[in-house]
């Protein structure tokens, strides 16, 4: 499996302490969402810094964050 250039550790800092890491990574449309809601109303903060440490996060194009 392909790799991404981006960050796990800067996308998990990103994700706790400024609600940005989509942006990080590339994902644009849903950052912008994700703003809009603040987070999905919480619900979705804590799904992507799941996801994040469980490294299922993944970039724009669908590769796996850099450990």
């Amino acid at each position: 499996m392909e790799v991404s250039e981006k960050s796990w550790v800067v996308t998990l800092i990103l994700a706790i302490f400024l609600p940005v890491h989509r942006f990080y990574v590339g994902k644009i449309g849903t950052g912008i969402l994700y703003l809009i809601t603040l987070g999905g109303f919480g619900i979705w903060y804590i799904i992507d810094i799941v996801m994040i440490i469980l490294d299922k996060f993944t970039d724009k194009e669908g590769r796996k964050l850099k450990r």
